[in-house]
């Protein structure tokens, strides 16, 4: 894994990037995670891989930030070390930004994979069995910054209130591929109407993996991701 630093405006921003092919930006969960999903033995087979740091958050500079603002600093990387376009996979938190990135710069994404995302809700029988579920959940330690969180948790939610949310994503032609994590304790079910409403949309399971399974399943979760940029 090579590490560089990509500057936005003041800000210096931590990326990795491994392997050779066509161009991949793996977005971490959270929000406001460190980039946890940034290792050589679980990057997509025979593509090049890229993994910002988000801002203020490990080994990029910034604080606390938008939605708006995680999307321009990956447009800027994306400018800076010269991808015209690039499947984008997100895990988690990553995955829900990976569609609002597709939406917003269709352009710029050839595809978005994404994993094990919260989709754009706040439902509450989504919660209850969130909550109901978390004494159950493998426990994987991760560094956080509560700050970034809070800040990213707030843009979400405004986000979400849009009232073009649905109708932007509904004239999104970019191709997303959906997936859940069979034993995740987050419900499904906005993926898949995420995967139903997107022209070209498609939602499938792993089975009897957890959220986290690219750290408790690991050769699963390459085999997941490497298929699905394959095929887009």
């Amino acid at each position: 894994m090579e590490s560089r630093v990509v500057h936005v405006g003041a800000t210096a921003l931590h990326v990795g990037v491994t392997g050779h092919g066509p161009d991949v930006v793996v977005l971490t969960g959270g929000p406001g995670c460190v980039q946890y999903l940034e290792r050589d033995e679980i990057a997509p087979r025979d593509h090049r891989a890229w993994y910002p740091e988000p801002r203020g958050v490990g080994r990029s500079g910034g604080g606390p930030h938008t939605m708006e603002e995680a999307i321009t600093d990956l447009e800027c990387i994306r400018a800076a070390v010269g991808v015209t376009t690039w499947i984008v996979v997100g895990h988690s938190w990553g995955c829900d930004l990976a569609v609002r990135y597709a939406v917003e710069h269709p352009e710029a994404v050839a595809a978005v994979v994404g994993i094990a995302g919260r989709g754009p809700q706040r439902d509450r029988t989504w919660s209850e069995a969130y909550q109901a579920g978390k004494a159950a959940e493998p426990v994987v330690d991760i560094d956080w910054v509560p700050e970034v969180h809070a800040a990213l948790s707030d843009s979400f939610t405004d986000w979400i209130h849009r009232p073009q949310l649905w109708s932007g994503l509904a004239a999104c032609g970019v191709p997303m591929h959906l997936i859940a994590a069979g034993d995740d304790i987050r419900p499904s079910w906005p993926l898949a109407q995420i995967a139903a409403l997107v022209p070209r949309g498609r939602f499938s399971t792993v089975p009897d993996v957890p959220h986290d399974f690219w750290f408790t399943h690991p050769e699963v979760w390459t085999r997941t991701i490497t298929d699905a940029c394959a095929a887009s």
